[in-house]
């Protein structure tokens, strides 16, 4: 689904993109700006435990999109947890539903009842042009996509995902939630030979919503404007009290701005790799940013944000889709 380009004449030729994710205020954030975004043609939407359970998911996913009237966007619902273990949920920084706040409209339409690896499958085998896959989550779906469909790899342009640190973590010091959560699928994708963007903590703590930011989202008058204040203003409590920020850090839309205006972010190549096993450390990416290691690169890594054409982005196309 693409919206009109108020940016002036010519056409925009979007990209065609699936959206992994486990909404999640930020997550939820990222929806709307792949929705309203001209240079992105959001093909599916699909979901994973992780923010919360991938019922909550699911059914928060779905309110989004019926919040903005995107009732044209497959979902599905997919990964219950882990390929290995015990599933972690952040429902201590999401809340219960993991999208706590403000009221949301129930679900306008149901998920795809084939689930999401069939719905990643269908969205980019059927494309006209690879695909991009943005992970916003727990990576579960797209390793167990790769694994099931080993085909598909040639239908996917890259794979950009929100996880990890170049530096300290948030879920254990050293890891980041989703990297945390299912370290054997990251493995499995960093080892895919797709191109890879990382999208990292060292890089989104770069995208505060600062008091400012959720003015200007208030001074909107609209009711997607109000709500992502909301939005804003209960993931903004948690960080407060978990990690003693002033504004919380809006990780997802990083993905999807990558995608938008590439000019926002820097980039570095580097090896990257998932630690599977320490005791303290399971989780950890490891990011070789001066060749330590004699790997290759396999990942381009996400390293400065322009915050303020980041945010100008985000409310554009929060005005967008008004409401």
């Amino acid at each position: 689904m693409t919206a009109p380009d108020a940016a002036g004449p010519g056409s925009v030729i979007p990209v065609p993109v699936v959206l992994d994710c486990d909404p999640g205020h930020d997550d939820a954030v990222a929806i709307l700006l792949a929705v309203a975004s001209p240079a992105v043609d959001l093909r599916a939407v699909t979901t994973t435990f992780g923010n919360c359970s991938v019922e909550d998911a699911t059914r928060n996913a779905l309110r989004v999109l019926t919040l903005v009237g995107a009732h044209d966007v497959p979902v599905g619902a997919g990964a219950a947890g882990p390929l290995r273990g015990e599933a972690a949920l952040g429902n201590y920084v999401h809340g219960v539903s993991g999208l706590d706040g403000p009221a949301m409209p129930e679900p306008a339409f149901a998920a795809r009842p084939e689930g999401a690896v069939a719905v990643l499958a269908e969205a980019v085998s059927s494309a006209d042009r690879p695909v991009t896959v943005v992970a916003t989550g727990p990576i579960t779906n797209v390793a167990t996509l790769l694994t099931e469909h080993p085909g598909i790899a040639g239908s996917i342009a890259e794979v950009v995902f929100m996880g990890g640190s170049t530096e300290r973590g948030n879920h254990t010091p050293t890891a980041e939630f989703n990297t945390f959560a299912d370290p054997e699928a990251l493995d499995v994708v960093l080892r895919s030979g797709l191109p890879v963007r990382m999208v990292g903590l060292n890089l989104t703590h770069q995208a505060l919503a600062t008091p400012d930011v959720v003015a200007r989202m208030l001074a909107l008058d609209t009711a997607v404007g109000r709500t992502c204040a909301e939005w804003m203003g209960f993931f903004g409590s948690s960080y407060r009290a978990l990690w003693e920020f002033e504004a919380p850090p809006v990780h997802d839309p990083c993905t999807i701005a990558a995608l938008v205006r590439p000019g926002l972010l820097t980039w570095r190549e580097a090896f990257v790799a998932v630690e599977l096993e320490g005791r303290w450390t399971r989780g950890t990416t490891v990011v070789d940013l001066h060749h330590r290691y004699p790997d290759p690169p396999n990942a381009r890594v996400a390293m400065t944000l322009d915050a303020e054409g980041f945010w100008d982005l985000v409310l554009d196309a929060v005005d967008r889709l008004g409401g």
